[in-house]
């Protein structure tokens, strides 16, 4: 039985909490102050969509595509990205809360955060290089085995992360923020 295709759609303030969304190929679609808070977004495909005010915490994303994706204003609390399909993941992220999301073992080369909240956020072994961050808040966010070359968090906030466990060459820091790639060192800098 093959899915549906809807394009062009826009879907407006509709709750997938109980009901979830048809599983199917949505392409061009927008999803506006929708809530999936919790829901079921598994075995779907998304190419060139937007969620704008959506709630999308905790949703199961398993084997779902994600190509050319944006996501502004969202809340996307303890979602799992590693669980979705790896083939031509392509997402940015807006004005988000990703608050103890995981991006673990991703290749997300080039991808955009800009003006989120990443607290807790699990990066190890994620393939960051030549990511940008601007004004995103990196507190406690994991960098484990991380590839940065080339990523630019010159205007990113409160990250912590180890230089001898990720590849930082050629990425970029604030000089104010030069503390958090030395604070396993106990340096005090004034």
């Amino acid at each position: 039985m093959s899915q549906p295709f809807v394009c062009d759609e826009v879907f407006e303030g509709q709750d997938f909490t109980q009901e979830r969304l048809a599983k199917g190929e949505y392409e061009d679609c927008t999803f506006l102050n929708c809530d999936f808070n919790e829901g079921f977004l598994d075995n779907q495909n998304f190419m060139e969509c937007e969620f704008i005010d959506c709630n999308l915490s905790n949703a199961n994303i398993k084997h779902s595509q994600f190509k050319d994706v944006v996501f502004t204003s969202c809340k996307l609390v303890g979602v799992r990205f590693e669980d979705c399909n790896p083939l031509l993941l392509s997402l940015s992220f807006v004005d988000c809360i990703l608050e103890y999301a995981s991006f673990y073992g991703l290749n997300l080369k080039n991808i955009r955060f800009v003006d989120c909240k990443m607290a807790g956020t699990d990066f190890s072994q994620t393939d960051l290089s030549r990511a940008a961050f601007p004004g995103s808040d990196l507190n406690k966010a994991i960098f484990d085995g991380t590839n940065l070359e080339k990523a630019d968090l010159s205007m990113a906030l409160n990250y912590n992360m180890d230089p001898e466990k990720n590849k930082l060459r050629g990425a970029r820091f604030s000089r104010s923020g030069i503390g958090g790639l030395l604070k396993k060192y106990g340096i005090i800098i004034q």
